[in-house]
């Protein structure tokens, strides 16, 4: 009997899989690039769910604990942790190409023998897995879901694994379709398949429309993957921005057709997702402030400009209220805009995974999509030297421009609102980058010191 029969043990057997699997994760999960605790020790691991979900391949769900992170003001230490999508390989034989796909060699438990490694970098698992979405079904927990409008998918398109991804994994298929694979998961219906689907079905083309998906109803209801069509001849807005740069080229025309496609997008997503006209600029402020005492009792180098920055906040209470709530992107930046033609798409509508699902799916300002974009063209104009600070400012005007002449309405003339939001994105930024590429933190450090020292 082959060795891979142990894949389908009884399940007292199951909990013991991390006997096999516990030592080779607390190695290999700190070192990939959608690890979000890279800061933080792994203290403990425990396997939430695993399917068998072809012979050889194992489809665990599994919670990595952190120590504690302190809370601001010195009170009790929020607990930390994630749950992660993993599908693991196993072979008692390893494929010498297997290279950087390869985990280790379990020594104990039900795996014992057997070489483990990521199955989303092996092309016969990856192959396997858009056969489990051509031909919607089962798998224990998991279920593989098609639009039902969705044509039939082809068969035998080569995948590839894409390298630019930074919080999950992508598989591009055949150069026709792309599956991502959400890495961390939480509990409900993950917004890059809720959006694009809700934006199909309201016809709007600026985004690609879901074609397949698979998700678990165990340990609770949650998405794991989705598939879309893959712009081929499409170019992203960060490599377009710093082409232009790099050649001493205008980027202005671009960002004014990225600010109307921005626009139509948000009246879509109005029409989609009716919020009513609330505005909740009070509670938003709360929420911006508590943030930024938290990422200063991480960041040293922010807290002299924390009492500054406060200010922008503050002044959500009195400045014009601006748009009303709405479903917006979460997280739009350079690197979520496609370029085909001469036609922008709209991608990536996640949002920031360090959030809570349900944040990302409640309504919020347009305004904090554009104030994400306009911190993209700062960023853009910083990755030379010497900075570039004229070409940052001529795209944020032609951006918002462009914007407004879409939505009717011009996000310059909300300079309360817009500096609010421009100062709770350069907050993330700098938490972020003091975490995960300490080289960058320059970048956002430089526009806390415009936005706390001059106001904007």
């Amino acid at each position: 009997m082959p060795k891979t029969a142990l894949l389908q043990p009884s399940p007292p057997a199951v909990a013991d899989v991390m006997a096999s699997l516990g030592g080779l994760l607390r190695q290999w999960l700190p070192r990939q690039r959608w690890f979000a605790g890279k800061d933080r020790p792994v203290t403990d691991l425990a396997l939430l769910s695993m399917t068998e979900v072809f012979p050889g391949c194992l489809h665990l769900l599994v919670h990595a604990g952190h120590v504690p992170v302190p809370a601001p003001g010195g009170n009790t230490p929020v607990p930390a942790g994630d749950c992660y999508q993993l599908l693991l390989g196993v072979r008692e034989h390893p494929s010498p190409r297997l290279g950087r796909a390869l985990i280790g060699r379990a020594e104990e438990g039900p795996l014992a023998g057997l070489t483990v490694y990521d199955a989303l970098q092996d092309l016969r698992s990856a192959q396997l897995l858009l056969d489990r979405l051509r031909h919607p079904g089962t798998a224990g927990p998991l279920r593989f879901e098609a639009a039902p409008s969705a044509p039939a998918l082809p068969a035998a398109l080569t995948p590839r694994l894409m390298d630019a991804e930074q919080s999950n994994s992508s598989l591009v298929y055949g150069d026709a379709f792309v599956l991502k694979v959400f890495r961390r998961i939480q509990p409900g219906v993950n917004p890059d398949l809720e959006v694009p689907g809700a934006l199909a079905r309201q016809g709007c083309r600026r985004v690609p429309a879901p074609v397949a998906w698979f998700r678990t109803t165990s340990p609770w209801d949650a998405t794991l993957g989705v598939l879309q069509p893959f712009l081929r001849d499409a170019a992203d807005g960060w490599a377009l921005a710093l082409e232009a740069l790099a050649a001493g080229d205008d980027f202005t025309a671009e960002a004014h057709q990225l600010g109307r496609a921005t626009a139509e997008v948000h009246l879509a997503l109005a029409s989609a997702f009716p919020y009513g006209a609330g505005r909740e600029n009070a509670r938003t402020a709360a929420a911006m402030t508590e943030r930024l005492d938290a990422a200063g009792h991480c960041v040293p180098a922010l807290r002299p400009y924390v009492p500054g920055l406060r200010t922008a906040f503050g002044a959500l209470t009195t400045c014009d209220p601006g748009p009303p709530a709405q479903r917006v992107h979460g997280d739009l930046h350079l690197g979520q805009v496609l370029r085909a033609g001469r036609e922008w798409f709209v991608i990536d509508f996640e949002g920031e995974p360090s959030r809570p699902l349900a944040e990302r799916r409640s309504a919020h300002s347009p305004v904090r999509d554009i104030a994400g974009m306009l911190r993209s063209f700062d960023y853009a104009a910083r990755q030379r030297r010497p900075w570039r600070p004229e070409w940052a400012l001529r795209c944020r005007e032609a951006f918002c421009a462009g914007y407004a002449a879409a939505a009717g309405w011009d996000p310059r003339k909300k300079h309360g609102l817009l500096r609010a939001y421009e100062t709770d994105r350069a907050v993330y930024e700098v938490l972020y980058e003091a975490r995960h590429r300490p080289d960058w933190l320059p970048v956002p450090m430089a526009a806390i010191e415009r936005l706390a020292v001059r106001g904007g």
